[in-house]
């Protein structure tokens, strides 16, 4: 298992949208590459909004989830420093790809991209209340129907999961091969194929 972490703006969409990938195990927001010790989202400091993904680099690579990121975001809009957007490498060749990306980006688009690319220092969970926000916000039947407390949502994989695909963050295929493993009612697996088929629907 690896982990990773992004910052693309606010936090809640890229927890979906990477929970729900094939190969992911498990994602939890939070905040990172401040000065400051402990922030809360209330008192932020000099931190950045940022996602951690915790996923098997035999079924889904580093690169993929790159090319998930720089799909899912505009580089060249510059943010403030809470919203920024940012790629924290652990190794070497983490950053070296993540550079190599860039430089095509910015050689597609004409232009400087305004994505950080930095070394990943330390990363502190958010409130309870921001861990999988769509599904326990949004989708509170489904997220009942877990069994499990809000202060569980964080380190669930079957949360991160259905965080993603109650916002059609993926394909109803690729949930039809895992819903078994869901541990879903009947009922909430048909409600979340109703979401899927929705399209869309994450916001911030």
């Amino acid at each position: 298992m690896k982990t990773a972490t992004f910052a693309m703006g606010c936090f809640w969409h890229p927890d979906a949208m990477f929970g729900c990938q094939k190969g992911v195990y498990r994602t939890r927001v939070g905040y990172t590459s401040g000065s400051s010790t402990n922030p809360t989202y209330r008192n932020l400091s000099d931190h950045t909004e940022a996602t951690e993904i915790d996923y098997d680099p035999t079924a889904i690579t580093y690169v993929d989830l790159l090319k998930l990121y720089w799909k899912h975001q505009d580089p060249s809009v510059a943010h403030k420093r809470q919203y920024r957007m940012a790629i924290f490498y652990r190794e070497e060749e983490e950053k070296d790809v993540a550079t190599d990306m860039k430089k095509e980006i910015e050689t597609k688009v004409g232009r400087q991209v305004s994505t950080s690319i930095e070394p990943f220092t330390k990363f502190y969970n958010a409130e309870d209340y921001h861990q999988k926000y769509y599904l326990q916000t949004h989708h509170v039947k489904v997220f009942k129907s877990l069994g499990i407390k809000q202060n569980e949502l964080r380190d669930s994989p079957v949360a991160a999961k259905l965080n993603g695909y109650v916002v059609g963050e993926n394909t109803i295929e690729s949930f039809e091969e895992i819903v078994g493993l869901l541990g879903l009612s009947p009922e909430s697996a048909e409600y979340v194929r109703k979401m899927i088929a929705k399209g869309k629907s994450a916001h911030c």
